[in-house]
């Protein structure tokens, strides 16, 4: 976007701004099973997605009951990343606890 700007000394001037694009944002899902245990979704959430003891419990709880949490929202590469890394934990530890991401 183009505007006048006036600088010191100069009088009036045409600058060129470029407009920033904002990185679209995704919101990474925990998914409910019978098998993984409430403990695991607690440390995931503690150690993947950095959330306190408590907000950890609040969201394992929201999967438990709902079926799906949102443990975050990041721009496309660390969501990539985050379930990445909660599945090769999850396998790690063989546990089926499937994580996914969606646009926010």
């Amino acid at each position: 976007m183009a505007e006048y700007v006036e600088k010191p000394g100069s009088g009036v001037a045409f600058e060129e701004r470029e407009e920033v694009e904002i990185p679209r944002r995704f919101r990474v899902l925990l998914h409910n099973d019978n098998y993984t245990t409430m403990e695991f979704v607690v440390d995931i959430l503690e150690e993947v997605f950095r959330k306190r003891h408590e907000e950890a419990m609040a969201i394992m709880m929201r999967v438990h009951k709902n079926g799906t949490g949102v443990a975050g929202v990041y721009i496309k590469a660390i969501a990539e990343m985050k379930v990445a890394e909660v599945h090769a934990l999850a396998q790690e530890y063989e546990f089926p606890l499937r994580c996914s991401m969606e646009p926010e």
